[in-house]
């Protein structure tokens, strides 16, 4: 049973992350994805939606999640949450979580002999665990992809001012113009403004929301711009060569520590991947260690070595910008 549990709990692991992803996508389908030619926003008021409708109901799932971060457990995974935009509320992803806990102790009591304590507690793990890995992912990539969007937002901004379009409009038109998800979240700006907030606020509040410096040296551009005047036009045009360089920056250190992070997680599964082969090659390796008194101990503190190993790595390659 030794050498078929490692890969049975692998599987179960990931049997939860497929099943949070297919639940999603069931939910609300192919309109949620990032890669939807048209943006989330457009698509709805294309339905015969009413703006203002629309406008609330994107609002909602944005503000959401920081909101429920009182939530036992929950405020684990609020703040990926609210990155990602997942369209679950609070409520629904905490009851995925207990939902995913079950899955997994049903396939861990199926699959192994573990006590009914041990499979409680790892099926926790998996169902809390596989729901942050599964919004972890999608905070990331959608944080990546307005990362990379950013800069062409802000020229056509600075293509529309200089046009003469108020600034309202070249919000207005970066929404429509732009792929998701940051056509999205600019279009909900221009509702907001339609229906008079302040665009300083509004970018502001997107940029603390979404944690994202370079939307916050838009939000701080845009706001001086309102109390001291200048040219806005002159002002983006400066701050998207900024994002541009700062990006650029950014992806040659990523190339250049791509090597060393390679060699953390490398030297991190190394071992997990040589104790897979040798309980598939050989099962009884470990017969005559396993009623040690110091067996268990001796894993755990591997384990955490691990851990570790991984966790210095990232630190020491997580080079600011």
């Amino acid at each position: 049973m030794l050498s078929t549990a490692p890969i049975i709990y692998g599987m179960i692991f990931l049997g939860v992350v497929v099943l949070v992803n297919g639940v999603y996508l069931v939910a609300f389908g192919k309109s949620i994805s990032l890669s939807n030619k048209v943006n989330r926003r457009l698509e709805m008021l294309e339905k015969g939606e009413h703006r203002e409708d629309v406008l609330a109901k994107l609002r909602k799932e944005m503000d959401q999640h920081m909101e429920g971060k009182s939530l036992p457990i929950y405020s684990l995974l609020a703040e990926q949450a609210n990155k990602a935009a997942i369209a679950f509320t609070p409520q629904q992803l905490m009851m995925i979580m207990a939902a995913a806990t079950v899955f997994a102790f049903l396939g861990l009591t199926v699959g192994t002999t573990t006590s009914v304590a041990v499979r409680i507690v790892v099926a926790a793990f998996m169902g809390i665990g596989g729901v942050y890995m599964w919004v972890s992912q999608k905070a990331n990539k959608r944080m990546k992809m307005i990362e990379e969007q950013l800069p062409d937002a802000v020229e056509l901004m600075v293509r529309s001012l200089r046009v003469g379009h108020p600034f309202s409009s070249a919000i207005s038109i970066v929404s429509k113009e732009i792929k998701d998800p940051l056509a999205t979240e600019f279009g909900i700006i221009s509702d907001e403004a339609a229906y008079g907030r302040d665009l300083g606020e509004a970018l502001k509040h997107m940029a603390e929301r979404l944690d994202m410096q370079d939307m916050r040296f838009l939000a701080v551009a845009v706001a001086i711009q309102q109390q001291a005047g200048g040219n806005l036009a002159e002002i983006l045009e400066g701050l998207a060569k900024v994002i541009r360089a700062r990006f650029r920056l950014f992806r040659r250190v990523k190339a250049i520590t791509a090597e060393a992070q390679w060699s953390g997680k490398f030297l991190s599964m190394f071992p997990v991947g040589a104790l897979l082969f040798i309980q598939i090659a050989k099962p009884d390796y470990y017969d005559d260690v396993l009623d040690h008194p110091w067996f268990i101990p001796a894993c755990l503190v591997v384990g955490v070595m691990l851990a570790l190993n991984m966790i210095v790595m990232r630190w020491l390659v997580n080079i600011k910008v």
